[in-house]
């Protein structure tokens, strides 16, 4: 949750799963508490010998340890908006060799069939015109 002041009102807004979790304060992390109902707390030592604490949600996946240096608006979190289908393939899938093969056979069949038809409508016009001419 993030603490906005705006015209000496203060809100507060709060980060939904869309948006990576960004650091409060500057400072290092000196511990990372993992909370029973999930989510993490996270202390920060700041620069000034303060500590503050920042909860993270349950549905957000760590990048940063303890004992990491950060700055204010760092990125605690991944951001949940990369990735997505077919993003974490690495490796290209080829066709089995069966398939491509059967393919192929498929299209000569088919071109000879069309050959063979075109062939057989020339021979049929021949004897149309044939019968034409007594």
């Amino acid at each position: 949750m993030q603490i906005v002041v705006v015209d000496k009102l203060i809100l507060q807004v709060k980060k939904t799963n869309n948006n990576s979790i960004l650091a409060l304060t500057s400072g290092q992390v000196s511990n990372i508490l993992k909370k029973e109902n999930g989510g993490y707390d996270i202390m920060i030592n700041t620069l000034k010998g303060d500590i503050i604490t920042q909860s993270i949600p349950n549905s957000f996946d760590l990048i940063i340890s303890q004992g990491t240096k950060i700055l204010v608006d760092q990125p605690l979190t991944k951001d949940p908006n990369v990735g997505g289908f077919g993003q974490t393939e690495t490796e290209i899938v080829l066709q089995s060799p069966e398939r491509i093969f059967g393919y192929i056979v498929l299209c000569l069949f088919i071109l000879l069939t069309q050959v063979f038809l075109v062939i057989k409508k020339k021979q049929f016009e021949k004897v149309q015109i044939s019968e034409m001419n007594f």
